[in-house]
């Protein structure tokens, strides 16, 4: 049974990694058992509006202004779809850790009726966090815009108020960043507790907290993908016929390595909440029990 201690940057990741080597199977599973349908969602966008790769970028463009409003409805579903499979994958991944730590079995059947158990307050906070997001990032937008229009000396303005909006947007971000363990692990009064709960414990880790989420996103999505999307430029040259299979891996890989997330994000949790709170193996146990 692992202990609870407060962690590096680096052993938070290196904790993460082992937990996702030895349970990975089961995340496996979790992985396959909900996100197969977003996927194949993926899979008939990327035929039906991309063929493959074998439509050149004036035919995309012509497809897709001809049929914009299936295209979007196409994009809701599965924008609703995935967001849903990340939650359930989300919260089942962070049932496999905690049981981990406490030196527990985890089991498929338990993770995923614990994830979808949880999936309507996830979503409720996921959505509220997006919503508030996106309009920090509109008005963020509209001063830029205002800035730029009044010309004269105004450029080195809108490089500063540029990258100021991106530490901001980052800042904010940060500062809600375990709001998904927090709705997971802990009994709210309400689910926008969790808002100002997260806001608190992560006071003054925030740049530390965004550099591992960062760095997770890395591993498990934007490498693989950068590397599959080269791959599959070489084989759609070498071997046509190989386009479609290629395809399909390459879209299963990164939701197999997506549990990578929440892994460092759990530990990361775990981490915050020992430097502030002394947070046990034994309140893991009462909060894992309570809800």
């Amino acid at each position: 049974m692992a202990d609870l201690r407060p962690m590096e940057f680096g052993e938070i990741l290196d904790g993460s990694l082992q937990l996702f080597r030895r349970h990975f199977g089961l995340f496996l599973k979790l992985s396959l058992a909900v996100m197969w349908l977003p996927l194949a969602f993926s899979l008939y966008f990327r035929s039906r509006f991309l063929g493959f790769g074998t439509m050149n970028p004036q035919e995309t463009a012509a497809l897709v202004q001809s049929e914009i409003v299936p295209l979007l409805l196409l994009g809701l579903v599965w924008g609703v779809l995935y967001g849903a499979g990340m939650l359930m994958l989300t919260a089942g991944s962070i049932r496999v850790i905690s049981d981990s730590y406490l030196g527990r079995e985890p089991e498929f059947g338990e993770s995923m009726r614990f994830g979808l158990s949880k999936i309507m307050p996830l979503f409720l906070v996921g959505l509220g966090k997006g919503l508030l997001l996106i309009l920090l990032y509109i008005l963020c937008a509209g001063v830029i815009v205002l800035t730029a229009a009044a010309g004269g000396m105004a450029f080195l303005l809108v490089i500063i108020e540029v990258i100021a909006a991106i530490w901001l947007v980052i800042y904010v971000a940060s500062g809600y960043g375990v709001t998904t363990p927090i709705v997971v692990l802990e009994s709210l009064n309400s689910n926008l507790d969790a808002f100002g709960r997260s806001w608190a414990l992560t006071k003054g880790m925030r740049g530390r907290l965004f550099g591992l989420v960062f760095v997770a996103y890395l591993l498990a999505s934007l490498l693989p993908s950068l590397v599959l999307s080269a791959v599959g430029a070489l084989v759609g040259e070498v071997a046509p016929v190989a386009v479609f299979a290629w395809t399909v891996l390459a879209a299963a890989l990164p939701v197999v390595l997506t549990p990578i997330v929440p892994c460092v994000l759990t530990l990361a949790y775990y981490d915050l909440r020992v430097r502030h709170e002394g947070f046990d193996l034994q309140l893991l146990s009462e909060q894992l029990g309570s809800v």
